[in-house]
């Protein structure tokens, strides 16, 4: 498997005019070192900063073109990218943040150029013409290498994925290149190794660590029919493997696609800094024409006047709001990949934290979809588990598996039985020493005419109106016991749920079950609200039901007939390995199908919007300060904010933009 057939961005200029449509990270992670090595002599040269800092730089002949000449090829090589995404801005009447750094690259630019070219007296900007382009590319090569981020702890298992694989063949194993598996193969996974490909145990047991793909720290018991998804690593068993997946189709493939998938949708925080870029653009021109007039009107040399209107249109660009929203994203990203949530919209993501009501469909998500025993009714539980076993011990029906996996859970042995016949309907029976045992539901009574005693009888009761499947062990005509079957609720699905309800969420359930199962389900987990019997076409106006009254609804799903709800939902969550179709229409992707993964989001969501939010005032709230003292609001007592300090402010204001970003590292999800 080719480890970076990932990485493709062909996508991304597919939404509407992207600014980085038909760029790639790589393209500005390029640009950016090669900016950034020259802006370094820029600096060094200039007589600004050698003012500012108080050094002298060393000289020889045509030492101080050297900021001019770097500041141009700096303009050309680097900020020709901005100026051709600003002309689509402008064309589609949406200034946003490439017109403003045009706007400012631009004047820089020319009037660096006059003054070199000493057509006007002044100080050149050719310095923060290099800088403001080399922070700009780091900006939006971190904004589109997010995924990269995101993909971080999927990259590095992919780079692990083994090469080779052991290939069982008719006389033992052969090594042979994880590229030429096929479907079908059969592969021996010795312990400790990573798994390959994709496939199902057909033979050995073992605990595997999927923590790389689900997020779920605790290794997965695995066993005949169990899947393995490639990447995860085998435990102390030896396991051997059908392939069922190869390449591109593994789920650690579709895990990347969807990751990268991800870059592709804006936040509405993203769309907020273009927002804030667009009104800064605007304010940038009304203030350098009022600084303009301002100064012409006190009399000031119209050299004077023209660097004030450059420092103000100099200073209106913002380094820190280039990186404000990018950075967080990253972070982001790449914390929810580690814990086990992709994230497919951004703005999926940012929404979870408005949530109203998240709605659970029951099965595949708040219980496990397989059947189990929740209650058996008996004098002697381990006796009645053992003849029970022991008569369905071969039996592949899911009522026979769910009372089997009972005893084995319990370590108890079943007995053995003979003369095994299937009672049409009605279940089965077998002689078990010298009697003959049945076993069944209500069927098998009534053609046996037996009744059940008062606590066979209540609990039966009971269990029909929880909609639990009842069986009947019977010794000849005697009713030895009952054990009560139903879907198994997750053992986390309570902490979820609990967890969820005092973050202040409404959780409710809908269903295809029957309302006893529904309501036992509800009850158990504390949950108010459930809709049962609900066909899978009517999954999404349940949906737009719990939006009637302005709610904001989260969906969590996995199956097929989920698509529809988890479009409909204003947040769509597909839970653990739901279906392709539930991927695709989901804004979100659980690895896992651990509920609990949906407070991790709404978390996540929180914390990623109050750090973008933080990191916006401070960007625009230094721009907010810094653009009347350029352009002489306090002259009056001797003030004006000269351009070397303006670009140390704002060099300030981006260190503490990038600070502020990294701390959500540091924030438990």
């Amino acid at each position: 498997m080719d480890h970076h057939e990932h990485h493709s961005h062909s996508n991304q200029g597919e939404h509407d005019h992207d600014k980085h449509a038909g760029h790639s990270p790589d393209m500005f992670k390029q640009k950016f070192w090669l900016s950034f090595f020259l802006t370094l002599p820029v600096l060094y040269f200039s007589q600004t900063i050698q003012d500012l800092l108080g050094y002298k730089a060393i000289t020889f002949t045509g030492s101080e073109y050297i900021p001019a000449i770097f500041g141009i090829f700096i303009f050309f090589y680097g900020g020709l990218v901005f100026l051709k995404s600003a002309k689509t801005e402008l064309a589609s009447r949406k200034p946003g943040m490439m017109t403003l750094i045009s706007l400012a690259i631009s004047v820089a630019f020319v009037y660096s150029s006059l003054i070199t070219l000493n057509i006007v007296d002044g100080m050149d900007f050719w310095w923060e013409l290099a800088s403001l382009v080399t922070i700009m590319l780091l900006g939006h090569w971190l904004e589109m290498a997010s995924v990269m981020n995101a993909q971080g702890a999927l990259n590095e298992l992919a780079k692990l994925l083994p090469d080779e694989a052991e290939r069982i063949i008719k006389d033992g194993t052969e090594k042979v290149a994880v590229s030429e598996l096929e479907v079908g193969d059969i592969v021996l996974v010795r312990p400790g190794a990573q798994i390959p490909v994709d496939g199902t145990v057909i033979k050995g047991e073992s605990k595997v660590n999927e923590s790389m793909l689900t997020g779920e720290s605790k290794p997965v018991d695995k066993s005949k029919d169990d899947n393995l998804a490639a990447g995860t690593v085998n435990g102390s068993g030896s396991l051997t493997m059908k392939v069922t997946k190869v390449g591109n189709d593994t789920a650690l493939a579709g895990i990347m696609r969807l990751v990268s998938d991800a870059q592709s949708s804006k936040s509405k925080t993203q769309l907020l800094a273009d927002q804030a870029a667009a009104y800064l653009f605007y304010i940038a021109l009304g203030a350098a024409f009022v600084t303009a007039i301002g100064w012409s009107a006190a009399g000031e040399s119209s050299g004077y006047v023209l660097e004030r209107v450059v420092t103000v249109l100099i200073i209106a660009c913002p380094h820190a709001l280039g990186l404000a929203i990018p950075l967080v994203t990253a972070i982001s990203t790449s914390k929810a990949a580690s814990a086990g949530v992709i994230v497919r919209e951004r703005s999926a993501l940012e929404l979870s934290r408005n949530v109203d009501v998240v709605l659970f469909d029951k099965t595949g998500t708040l219980t496990t979809g397989e059947q189990g025993v929740v209650d058996i009714i008996t004098d002697n539980e381990e006796e009645l588990l053992a003849i029970a076993a022991g008569i369905e011990n071969d039996s592949e029906h899911p009522i026979a598996r769910a009372i089997i996996a009972k005893a084995e859970d319990k370590k108890i042995k079943p007995k053995l039985a003979k003369n095994f016949s299937a009672l049409e309907g009605r279940g089965a029976k077998a002689s078990i020493g010298k009697d003959t045992y049945s076993i069944g539901g209500p069927q098998l009574l009534k053609e046996k005419k037996v009744s059940l005693n008062k606590d066979l009888l209540t609990a039966t009761e009971k269990a029909h109106k929880n909609g639990q499947t009842v069986v009947y062990v019977l010794k000849e005509k005697e009713v030895f016991g009952s054990i009560m079957i139903t879907d198994i609720i997750r053992p986390e699905s309570k902490s979820a749920v609990a967890s969820l309800q005092n973050a202040g969420k409404k959780v409710a359930i809908v269903t295809g079950d029957s309302e006893g199962v529904a309501k036992w389900v509800a009850s158990e987990l504390h949950i108010d609200e459930y809709h049962a019997e609900v066909l899978p076409e009517n999954k999404a106006a349940v949906v737009k039901q719990l939006q009637s009254d302005g709610s904001k609804v989260a969906f969590v799903g996995d199956g097929v007939n989920d698509a529809p709800a988890l479009t409909t939902a204003d947040v769509g969550i597909a839970i653990g390995a739901g279906t392709d179709v539930a991927i695709e229409s989901a804004g979100i992707v659980l690895a896992s199908s651990n509920p609990q993964g949906v407070a991790k989001i709404i978390n996540l969501s929180k914390a990623t919007y109050r750090k973008m939010q933080q990191n916006l005032v401070w960007a625009t709230g230094y721009n907010v300060i810094a653009i009347p003292l350029a352009a002489g609001a306090l002259a009056g007592v001797g003030f004006v904010l000269s351009p070397a300090i303006g670009a140390v402010l704002m060099s300030l204001s981006t260190i503490i933009v990038a600070f502020n970003a990294q701390l959500l590292r540091t924030k438990e999800v």
